[in-house]
Formats: structure tokens, sequence, C-alpha cells
């Protein structure tokens, strides 16, 4: 049995210590925040619940994996299965999402009488088989002989067409629109299509045939799950405790000193590196983007036809991508709304809607009367056939912005921190979970292993941390 110290009590964080704890070893989480979950966070506004960070799970087979994997390991200190512990159900949702680009309004997975529909027909019959080698790869080590098959299956897709936007660019049976439609998905990222793996253009045809989903309750239902699967195998989760230095196997707090003889964390590279080398924290050159995320109770219910996910392109991606890249706002966003209906996935007697507007990660603080904001959100109104700004049928709101999202340690509030080259992009690279100059410090989080969302932190946290709980 090891002594283990996790930084960080994020999604990641805490499927490490629930994993650990359950094979054996002497877990203890230490979080500066009060609640569960790091940027996947709970706000109540109003009296009602919305969860900040991922508003969506996909690749739901990593969540079974790791609920497998838990079991595997042993009893620990309950006789329960993972699933009896967790207790989380998932709804899917009805449609992939709503688009709005230019003049077109457009459903994904395509209705039958759409233009695009033979297009998106024969797009979605080459990607949606690729579903089972992603969530395969997404929980493997790409250079693991097992994961081979999966990325076989991925190549003989994808041949020599490296990027997304090259892939896509290939083919030539499809509308254009539809192209930046798909390509727009690699945000998901953080970057740019023509900076990640064609892998990312199957993700839409994949999400639209595999569904997405939510937990009951919301997002972070997910974290509340892994905190019980990590208190029940034993770890102990420490909350409010601020970490000032890490040394070689030794964490201190402001009023404590953890020794253990390996350490986890969950922490961006360069705040590891600040608590650890004494490294000055400033953004990286390149970096994923932020977001400017209003949370709002709305007085009433939006119109009928306001469907629960809605995506607000830009007239021009091209942009959007170049001025992301830059770290300048751009002269339109991508925007995600979530809409969710009083007792929909929430308990909440009211409506709800996050407004996500893609924004640069350039460390400002914004509000909702910033000419930018107002004007996007404008747009958006706009764009959903709303008679007035969405802002004035709020109640009452909370704003998150980049500032918001440098405070958790990624400098310039980059979602994912800094990017990766191309070909350390998705699942097909081997991300930097250890050193060989610190065998006793293993990386997980969404940094480290960025795209693919929840999936690729719960994946990338199996990863990372699989030779550990084989160790006694």
């Amino acid at each position: 049995m090891s002594k283990i110290i996790v930084l960080g009590a994020g999604l990641s964080g805490l499927a490490s210590a629930a994993l650990l704890a359950r094979a054996g070893h002497d877990v203890t989480v230490i979080e500066r925040h009060s609640w569960l979950g790091g940027k996947s966070r709970r706000v109540v506004v109003d009296g009602q619940y919305m969860d900040t960070g991922p508003a969506l799970v996909t690749f739901t087979g990593v969540w079974e994996k790791l609920l497998a994997d838990f079991d595997k390991l042993g009893k620990g200190k309950s006789d329960k299965t993972a699933k009896e512990i967790a207790s989380l159900e998932f709804v899917k949702l009805n449609e992939l999402g709503r688009y709005y680009y230019d003049e077109d309004v457009t459903d994904l997975p395509i209705a039958k009488d759409h233009k695009w529909f033979s297009a998106w027909q024969r797009f979605e019959k080459d990607h949606a088989p690729l579903t089972e080698p992603i969530t395969k790869l997404l929980t493997k080590k790409p250079m693991n002989l097992a994961a081979l098959p999966s990325l076989a299956k991925l190549q003989s897709r994808y041949g020599f067409r490296l990027t997304t936007s090259w892939y896509l660019k290939a083919q030539k049976y499809m509308p254009e629109a539809l192209k930046d439609i798909i390509a727009i998905h690699t945000l998901n990222a953080g970057i740019a299509p023509n900076r990640t793996l064609a892998l990312y253009a199957s993700m839409t045809a994949v999400m639209a045939t595999d569904g997405i989903r939510v937990p009951v309750g919301g997002v972070n239902e997910i974290a509340r799950a892994l905190g019980r699967l990590a208190e029940a195998a034993g770890a102990k989760i420490i909350l409010d405790t601020e970490i000032t230095e890490i040394h070689r196997k030794e964490v201190k707090t402001k009023t404590d000193t953890f020794s253990a003889d390996y350490i986890v964390s969950s922490l961006d590279p360069q705040v590891f590196n600040k608590l650890y080398r004494n490294k000055e924290l400033k953004p990286a050159a390149s970096r994923s983007c932020s977001g400017i995320a209003v949370y709002g109770v709305l007085k009433e219910p939006l119109p009928e036809n306001i469907v629960t996910h809605s995506v607000v392109m830009p007239d021009d991606p091209s942009d959007l991508y170049s001025k992301l890249e830059d770290n300048q706002l751009p002269l339109q966003t991508m925007t995600f709304v979530n809409y969710y209906k009083a007792h929909e996935i929430y308990p909440n007697d009211k409506p709800t809607v996050a407004v996500l507007l893609t924004a640069p990660a350039d460390g400002k603080h914004y509000d909702i009367e910033h000419p930018w904001v107002k004007k996007e959100i404008a747009r958006v109104s706009e764009k959903l056939g709303l008679d007035t700004s969405i802002t004035e049928l709020f109640e009452d709101h909370v704003l998150l912005d980049p500032e918001y999202f440098g405070s958790w340690g990624a400098p310039g509030g980059a979602l994912y921190g800094a990017t990766k080259p191309l070909w350390q992009s998705g699942p097909f690279h081997s991300p930097q979970y250890r050193s060989f100059l610190t065998p006793w410090l293993y990386r997980v989080g969404a940094s480290v292993h960025p795209g693919g969302g929840i999936p690729a932190v719960l994946g990338g946290a199996m990863n990372s941390i699989g030779r550990l709980t084989k160790k006694k």
C-alpha cells in the first residue's frame, strides 16, 4: 500500500482518488475550494441550480468502463458495486443540437426533408461506426498494443489527411456550410480545425448517432458520484485547503504538511510548476480558448421552438479561429445556448438558460453590459427568434469570464491550458502523464489530455494512474 496525495477535487482528481483508494492505497485529496468538481461547479442563482463547465456528456461508455474498473479493483470499505454507490442516471437528449448558421436552421441529426440530408446520411454512415474505437482510445494509451486495432480503424477512414479542416476539404460531396458546422466542434477542445486531428471531424456524426446525455440533476452530479466512490473506497477528501508548496513527495498547505509516496496532480501544469519549481505564472504563447458564460434564471419559459441545446454560429468561422489564436475578440463568436424548463433535468421551479460565448483567453473581466458581450447576446437572441434580448428575460444571472477561469490556474483563462502540437492532440497523442525526472508524480486533467470533454478527462485519469492501481 502506498500513501498518495491527489491535488485537486475536479473530475480527474476524484476519479483517480476513487480508483486508487479502491486498489488499497492510502489516498488524500486536497482541494482549495469548498465544492467537488473544480470547473464543473454548481452555482445557485435565485434559488435555482445551474452547472458550470461541461454541459453535456458524450461517450458514456467511458463512464461505464470507470465503474467496471472500480469494481474489479476489490471491495475496499464497501460491499456495494460502483453503480450502487454512484447512483447516477443519464437522460438522452432528443437532438445533438439546433444550429443557426447564416440563414439556415439545422438540427443534428439532419431531418429527411432537409436539403443536406443525403450528404449527412453519407457522412454519418462513414463515421458513426467509429464510436467503439474512439471510446477504446479514450481509455487506453495510444502506444498500448490493445489500442492498435482502434487506431487502424481511424487511420483507414482519414488516410493521410491529418487535420480536421484538411479531411473535410476533401469531402467534395458535402455542402460548405455543413462542413463549417462539423468543423466548429473542434472548439470543444479549445482550438481551430486546422490544428486538430481529423478525428474531430467524426465527433459530430458519432455524437448524433450515439446521442448526448445529461445526468439527472445536472453534470455536477458526476463530481458528486465520484466523490461518493472515492469516500466509499476509503479516500479522504479535504476541502477549503490551499496548497502553498510542492516538494518531492511532500505537499504543504497553510497549516499542514502532507508526505506521500506518490502525488497525482490534476492542476494545470503551469500552476504545478509554480508550486513545485517556483516558476512565474504567465500565459502560454499558444493557448486554448476561454469563455464568457452567462447563467440566467428566466421569468417565464422561452418559446416552444427553443430546444435544449442550440449553437449559434458566426457568419465567418475563419475570423473566429484566427482571432482566438491571436487572443483577440472576434467579429462574431460561436455561442452555446443550453435551456432547461422547470423540473427538466434539474429540480428547479423556474426555467434556466446558459448562454456560453466562446472568447479569447485574454484574462480580462467582462460583464453583461460590455459592448461586445451585449452585441453578441443581441445577435443570439435575434437568431433564436426572440422579440428582445434574452437578458431582458432574466430574473437574475451570474457571469463567468476569462478572469474567473484564469483564477483556476490556466493563465489568461484558457479552458484547456497551453495548446499542444497537432501530433499531440486527441486520443492519438501520448500525454505527459509522467516524467522520468519525477517518477513520484502522475498528471491528470483536461490540460494534460484535452479534447473530448468529460470522457477524455476520465479516460485520461484511468490511463495515467493505471500503473499505480496495480501497485500494492
